[in-house]
């Protein structure tokens, strides 16, 4: 695979090759997309390697309602991207415009699922699928074939003898009710026929109407023999084929005859006997080459529906297995079951016999609202254990749109096999569905069709392996859906490529504000934490939430089985049960840190936890790391100073050197109850959360004397939360003070507010003190007298508290107060905002904004978290400012 060219030779900005590292961080949609955008990109992917690893392409997948519990109003995963339609003729619905896609999961039968964005359908409702293809459903008549690569919608007319009703499902012709089952897209438009010409069945319980070109009319197929409703219909060798719900299959010719009754359900006598087939389904599908038609019957599913009085044993799963993040179900054998027939359909007049088939050999079958598909599918095992994917084999899914009940099991793979029994599994555990699934195989097979035209292609470049093709229209799509980090690495490809991103006029990293780095939200809901987790892409994804704008995701693939302990610009402070170290947020350049002296702490009390618990005479516990001074390039990335802040010591470290323990020798048990930490102008600042005492230090001695102590700005009986900070210009030392507890009277929790434009939960409290104070420690060190000045003020300014190095954001452009006196927009200038504390603070997580000027009777914001969850969550949300700079740091000297 071909690099990124970098002049400045670093091998960060994407080690694997521009292709592969883009695309496994996209959603495998947009990962089409990216292929089918130029040449190269294509000729890169069929030769890739690594492609396939990271995506689905090629699985037969289930494409269903993602499985998020954030209500859609305020769904944080709301993407807005552009579709271009590149085509010789171009229409008001295919110009260049925004389009809203839908976060999806694509759930392979042998992975764990991941996301996947479409073109959104709206209120539309998936009704069909074949290949690059789905059908949407509108109202009313709003019908439409979508190309979910391309996003290409191409409109259907409206069925001149139905009536349209208040239901998008439901139609009226000749007093009549019609029920819409789906829509079989037969024959998918292609570019050689300038999309124009194609096959589609629309499937009612009562009625088929056919269509071959988007410029024609509906042909209706009339049946006066239809007895019961229909079940499915395909078009093959050229006849519509359908088969009712009872098994009878009918057959039209359009340009010469019928209905044609060619057969009668083929029932075993063992299922007619218990009257089985009654609750089975009946779908139609074409051989693999092509040539024959099948008939295939499947039975035992059940549906919710009440069965009182039929002949039935309701099925009962006889074993169950947790896999990829769902519970698979199999059945005992008699309790599900499905058959599968042919027939030569070159005589239809008299018809041939079905004959049954009792093998598919390497092939299986697909069946659902989408159009057949009968693919070879090789066996294999997993750990001893066979894979959910096998050959010979039958899956079905969702029969219609807009099931009453979904059906239980709801996919199933029923086994030709004799000896295999039948299994299955929900794809949403809640039933938080709203559109059917369907069977989709990702792949960018057709993608040298998605741009033809030839002059009318994307790509304007990008032969010869350069990343010009990603400028202009493919950028937007791209880095619309690739995490903050990985977006970074594309800025840092070229000169173009950062100012369009650095510009991003739609504010879709939001580079210049703090957010919120916390885990998924699935991780937070009451859901079991291990389904949550499988439902993402993997579990070192997290998400970055601006407080006034659609959070997106990051990854961190270095905080696998790791804890973060603390931030500081690019870098985190990191733990497992081994080590601490330093790593990038963007390079992911790892430093390792020393351990603690022995001589100080004993590890081996603490041997399940050690890198967080500690025995030092009495039990310690870390709080925090401090990262002080970040490493940097021109100190060959060892001139960082840290802090470990523990609750009753401190130790300072300065790379290069060792852990020093910075001692107080306040006389047991009275030792200090440390709360935070800072460095500033060489010397360590510790704030005693008893009283407000500050110790400090002075580092350039190397014995480390006994510290000043500074008393504390306010002396009452009130219990505070303190923290420290620089002062803008890192000249003078701040404390900040708010009240540790805030409620209101009778323990009352106010009402969740939820925020639309990142998903979280606000809620307001009665105000709360919070005050500020700042002093020159060095100076009044000297004059050894301590005299704090209190901040009225931060002007244009705001400080971000917590589990990070404190940030003091400068937010000119920003209201200290809301113009109508509400919540929102909850990132002000002038405030103080406050998160987690420490990587243990397990109370109720609130993360607080207290304006320091507010009006009379302002309310304190708050971010309220879910309280439940919190020991399967473990990482403290902290704040952190992404950045773009690192990109521009190692940019070539010319454009690319």
């Amino acid at each position: 695979m071909a690099r990124s060219i970098n002049e400045s030779g670093s091998s960060w900005v994407f080690p694997d090759g521009p292709l592969e590292e883009i695309a496994s961080r996209c959603d495998v949609i947009t990962a089409a997309s990216l292929v089918g955008s130029c040449k190269f990109y294509h000729d890169s992917a069929t030769q890739s390697v690594a492609l396939p690893a990271s995506q689905p392409f090629g699985m037969p997948c289930v494409l269903h309602t993602h499985q998020t519990e954030v209500p859609p109003a305020h769904n944080p995963f709301y993407r807005v991207h552009k579709f271009k339609q590149e085509g010789a003729q171009k229409d008001k619905q295919h110009d260049a415009k925004d389009r809203k896609g839908t976060l999806c999961q694509l759930t392979p039968l042998d992975r764990i699922s991941s996301d996947a964005v479409i073109p959104d359908g709206g209120t539309g409702m998936w009704a069909g699928a074949n290949g690059d293809w789905i059908a949407l459903l509108g109202f009313p008549w709003n019908w439409e074939l979508v190309n979910v690569y391309t996003g290409r919608r191409i409109p259907l007319p409206p069925i001149s003898e139905f009536k349209s009703t208040p239901d998008k499902l439901v139609f009226e012709s000749n007093d009549q009710h019609l029920q819409l089952l789906k829509i079989a897209i037969c024959r998918v438009p292609t570019a050689a026929s300038n999309y124009t010409s194609f096959s589609v069945l629309a499937i009612f319980n009562a009625a088929i109407a056919v269509l071959h070109c988007a410029s024609s009319r509906w042909t209706v197929l009339d049946n006066q023999f239809l007895a019961y409703g229909y079940s499915d219909a395909i078009i093959h060798k050229g006849i519509v084929f359908a088969v009712t719900q009872t098994g009878e299959v009918y057959a039209w010719n359009q340009l010469s005859w019928g209905p044609l009754l060619i057969s009668t359900a083929p029932i075993p006598p063992e299922l007619d006997e218990q009257g089985r087939y009654n609750l089975g389904s009946w779908w139609l599908a074409r051989s693999p080459d092509g040539s024959r038609l099948f008939l295939v019957h499947t039975w035992g599913v059940t549906d919710g529906r009440d069965y009182t009085g039929l002949v039935r044993i309701l099925p009962a799963a006889a074993t169950s297995e947790g896999r990829h993040g769902r519970t698979i179900r199999g059945y005992g054998k008699g309790l599900l079951g499905c058959e599968v027939y042919s027939m030569d359909t070159s005589q239809l007049m008299p018809p041939r016999p079905w004959r049954r088939i009792i093998s598919l050999g390497s092939y299986s079958l697909f069946l659902g609202v989408n159009y057949p598909i009968i693919i070879p599918v090789e066996d294999g095992a997993e750990h001893d254990r066979p894979n959910m994917a096998r050959s010979n084999s039958v899956y079905t899914s969702h029969h219609a749109v807009g099931l009453a009940y979904p059906p239980s099991p709801e996919i199933c793979r029923f086994s030709l096999n004799s000896e295999d029994c039948t299994v299955g599994f929900q794809t949403n555990i809640r039933w938080t569905w709203r559109q059917v699934p369907l069977w989709l195989i990702p792949s960018f097979a057709n993608a040298r069709q998605w741009n033809l035209p030839s002059r009318h292609r994307l790509c304007r470049g990008g032969g010869d392996g350069h990343l010009e093709a990603l400028t202009g229209d493919n950028i937007n799509l791209i880095a619309a859906h690739l995490d903050v980090t990985y977006t970074v690495r594309l800025a840092a490809c070229s000169r173009e490529l950062y100012d369009m991103i650095s510009k991003d006029e739609g504010k879709m990293h939001h580079w210049d504000e703090p957010c919120l780095l916390m885990p998924p939200p699935a991780y937070w809901f009451d859901e079991h934490w291990d389904v949550a987790r499988a439902s993402r892409l993997h579990d070192t994804v997290y998400d970055l939430v601006p407080l006034d704008h659609p959070r997106r995701s990051v990854a961190l693939p270095f905080m696998h089985d790791r804890k973060w302990l603390g931030a500081n610009g690019d870098w985190i402070a990191a733990a497992d049960h081994h080590e601490w170290c330093l790593v990038n947020v963007y390079t992911e350049r790892h430093i390792p840190l020393p351990s603690l002296p022995d001589s100080k702490i004993d590890h081996s009390s603490f041997s399940y936890q050690p890198a967080y618990s500690f025995n030092w005479g009495p039990a310690i516990d870390l709080l925090k790391i401090v990262i002080c001074q970040v490493p940097t390039k021109g100190g060959r990335y060892a001139d960082y100073k840290l802090i470990a802040l523990f609750d009753k010591t401190i130790f300072y470290l300065e790379g290069g050197g060792d852990w020093r323990m910075l001692e107080a020798l306040t006389p047991a048990p009275d030792y200090p109850n440390y709360c935070d930490a800072i460095e500033l102008r060489g010397h360590v600042f510790a704030v005693d959360e008893t009283d407000g005492s500050t110790y400090f230090w002075d580092t350039a001695n190397e014995n480390l004397m006994l510290p000043f102590v500074i008393p504390p700005p306010v002396v009452d009986d009130q219990q505070y939360a303190w923290f420290l900070a620089p002062s803008a210009d890192g000249k003078r030392l701040m404390i900040i003070l708010t009240v540790n507890k805030i409620g209101i009277a009778n323990a009352e929790v106010p009402p969740d507010i939820p925020y639309a434009a990142n998903g979280l939960q606000l809620r307001q409290y009665p105000p709360v003190a919070t005050y500020v104070f700042e002093l020159d420690p060095l100076s009044t060190a000297r004059a050894g007298d301590f005299l704090w000045r209190q901040v009225n003020s931060l002007s244009d300014h705001s400080l971000f508290l917590g589990l990070n190095y404190p940030i003091i954001a400068n937010l000119k452009k920003r209201e200290s107060k809301a113009p109508d006196g509400t919540l929102v927009p909850f990132m002000r200038k002038n405030c103080v905002y406050t998160a987690y504390r420490n990587i243990r603070y397990n109370q109720y997580p609130k993360i607080l904004r207290c304006n320091l000027q507010p009006d009379e009777g302002e309310t304190v914001g708050v971010i309220s978290l879910p309280k439940d969850g919190w020991d399967s969550v473990r990482q403290a949300a902290m704040w952190f400012k992404p950045a773009l700079n690192i990109a521009r740091s190692v940019l070539p000297l010319k454009k690319q």
